[in-house]
């Protein structure tokens, strides 16, 4: 879970500098100088000339402040990283008790947003920051991806799981439809190179949102010689997060060990079980595997998901990721083309791969840690968002 962060910059202040007076001074002679001669007034000229200087530079303040609060108040159309757009809230979709899809709409139609956000697509997972008015905190969200792709459609679409401890996502259950919700971005957290082959994205709970984005942004690189592949690992806490998601049969499923990843017991693991002998429909299915379905059917052979349940008691463990990782062909020549993604709350990401830390007020990596650390994977390489 990335942490919260105290918004600043968007309360200007009234002055430009202190308000504290400096001492006055009384001074016995009208021009002070270091000569013993007094310094001659300016002449005519040279005082209308300064005169007009102050007049020009005074009223372009002025305007710019003007222009400054006629944009504040009516509001950015246009998603930017420098300052807050009011979007409203036009639908929330329920996935499963604790979470729903937020679709988030643009004050008006601005074909801006598009150019915005197929800029960030094509860079790699990207998120906005919400902003909670009343405490002046905001909160980083990774937008699913686009459905249908390459739509037209401005709208941005959101899984957010109401943490009893949580602020922003309190608040953000508790508005009404249409509400207005400012966001701030995009911010790219994880470049995905142009060379990268295979993808093992380890989601935990809400991370399932960056895996579907980074799947979207890597396999539209697909053509007639590239065909980049990945592999998702999600755990959640309950089935009907993942409702309607099983695994086709894999070596993951003949292990035995079965424990929850809050277990942090290291071992082999064994995924969720493999879907009923009935056709599954539609109806069956949580939203987020219905999007999981689409990705698949989208590009078949491109994509494969194992879901792990902790009320199942299955977890990700050493095995399911050397189940993967082993079967993909690697060298050192090829490591650049090999990644492995870990997202979702602070507790699963170190449990994974270690925390990451915080520096001079950046976020950073932190070193490599976790069970992946102790897999040795020379040739992939290791990102935490």
């Amino acid at each position: 879970m990335k942490p919260k962060i105290p918004i600043q910059g968007f309360l200007l202040s009234r002055y430009a500098y202190p308000t504290t007076a400096s001492p006055l001074i009384c001074a016995h002679r009208r021009y002070a100088t270091t000569s013993s001669k007094l310094s001659a007034p300016s002449p005519p000229g040279q005082r209308w000339w300064l005169r007009l200087t102050l007049i020009t530079v005074t009223a372009a303040g002025i305007g710019a402040y003007a222009r400054w609060v006629q944009d504040s108040s009516s509001g950015s159309t246009t998603l930017n990283p420098v300052r807050f757009t009011p979007y409203s809230l036009v639908s929330r979709e329920p996935v499963s008790s604790t979470g729903s899809i937020f679709t988030l709409k643009p004050p008006k139609p601005d074909v801006s947003n598009l150019e915005v956000y197929e800029a960030a697509q094509q860079a790699g997972v990207w998120s906005v920051m919400f902003k909670q008015p009343q405490l002046q905190i905001g909160r980083d969200y990774t937008p699913l991806p686009p459905v249908p792709p390459d739509a037209g459609e401005e709208c941005l679409r959101f899984f957010i799981r109401k943490d009893p401890f949580g602020e922003v996502s309190r608040y953000l259950h508790s508005l009404n439809i249409g509400a207005p919700i400012e966001v701030r971005g995009p911010r790219i957290e994880c470049e995905i190179p142009p060379e990268t082959q295979t993808v093992l994205f380890i989601a935990g709970g809400t991370g399932i949102a960056p895996a579907l984005q980074a799947g979207h942004t890597l396999l539209r690189r697909t053509d007639q010689i590239h065909r980049p592949t990945i592999h998702i690992l999600w755990a959640t806490r309950q089935r009907e997060d993942c409702r309607g998601g099983y695994n086709e049969p894999t070596s993951a499923t003949l292990s035995d060990a079965r424990r929850p990843w809050l277990s942090r017991v290291f071992g082999s693991s064994r995924a969720a079980a493999a879907p009923p002998t009935e056709t599954r429909t539609s109806s069956d299915m949580s939203p987020i595997v219905r999007e999981i379905e689409a990705l698949k059917s989208q590009y078949p052979g491109q994509v494969s998901v194992e879901y792990f349940v902790d009320e199942e008691n299955t977890f990700i463990g050493k095995r399911s990721i050397l189940d993967f990782t082993t079967s993909t062909v690697s060298s050192p020549e090829l490591s650049k083309r090999n990644m492995i993604l870990v997202s979702g709350p602070e507790g699963f990401i170190s449990y994974m791969a270690g925390p990451k830390q915080w520096a001079e007020g950046m976020e950073l990596q932190g070193p490599l840690q976790g069970i992946i650390r102790e897999l040795h994977l020379q040739d992939w390489a290791v990102w935490k968002l």
